[in-house]
Formats: C-alpha cells, structure tokens, sequence
C-alpha cells in the first residue's frame, strides 16, 4: 500500500471536445471539478459523460498523475484541459497498464481495473499548449473499468495493485 493524494476530480457532463481542436472546447455549463465522485461498478463517475455508454466501459474512468502535467508549458495546467477524471500525486500510474489497483480515500476502496494507456491527441495543443501532446507521450494517463462501487474524495488516499494480470 501507498499512501498518495487525490488532488482533483473531474466530473463532467458534457463532451466539450468536439469538432477540431483549432475551434476550441465548448464552454463548461457547470464547474467541472468537484470534490467527490460516486463510482457505480462497470459504469464510471455518475453525472460524467460517459457513465452507462457501453462503447467507453474499458475507459469508464481516466487517471492521470500531477507529476506529469506539464507544467513547464502552462502552469495553470489541469484536469479541465486534459479531460481525465481523477489527478493523483505519489505514484506512477501509468506503469500500472494491465494491473487492477484500489484506490480508497475514505469511504472504502474502489477497484479499478487499469486497462490501457490514455494518449494525448491534438486537442492537448490547443487546451494547454504548444508541445503539450508530445509532452504527454507515455504519460498522459490511463483509462480504466470500474471493478466496485465506492465514492473517491479529494485528499489522501490509500493506493494498492491488487492484481497485476487482470487483463
């Protein structure tokens, strides 16, 4: 077990990246960032754009780790612009591709299954910079399947690999 911080959460409703990047997002209709999430097994974060849509249940949820943001290209940098769900301090996630992890913050852990990498695409250019998806290259994050319900809540959190052959 390690202990790491939740350091934010993203929730969002809406697709705001559609169409091309050199148009920009649409605008929020909420704030995004909230300070906790209720995860339901197999579906993701409910109220998140993509809970229950069967084509995204391998990337239900998305994780990132705040030691990769690139800071050196915007310092305002956060989850908003890379649009993953959950901003961990303390650990390597990307190097858990194909390992099923719990993260507790609290209220219990949440098993997550970590199936593949989440890579950075054009629209990292144009919500955090220039260079920022070459930046983001093998560390952009991961996307994963909810494997129990639970809540995660900003703060310090327990992190454990519980299974390293899930896929």
């Amino acid at each position: 077990m390690t202990m790491v911080e939740v350091v934010q959460l993203l929730s969002s409703p809406n697709h705001r990246y559609i169409g091309r990047p050199a148009d920009g997002p649409a605008p929020a209709q909420e704030d995004e960032l909230v300070d906790s999430v209720e995860v339901r097994r197999t579906l993701g974060i409910v109220g998140d754009r993509y809970f229950a849509h069967p084509a995204h249940r391998r990337a239900a949820i998305t994780l990132m780790a705040v030691e990769n943001l690139p800071l050196h290209i915007n310092a305002a940098v956060d989850l908003r612009q890379t649009r993953r769900n959950v901003l961990l301090k303390g650990v390597d996630i990307d190097a858990c591709v194909g390992s099923t992890v719990s993260l507790d913050s609290g209220s219990g852990p949440v098993l997550l299954a970590v199936n593949s990498a989440a890579r950075p695409c054009a629209w990292m250019e144009t919500t955090i910079g220039a260079g920022a998806q070459r930046a983001l290259r093998g560390k952009g994050g991961v996307r994963c399947t909810p494997l129990s319900d639970g809540v995660l809540a900003l703060g310090t959190a327990a992190f454990t690999i519980t299974d390293t052959d899930s896929q």
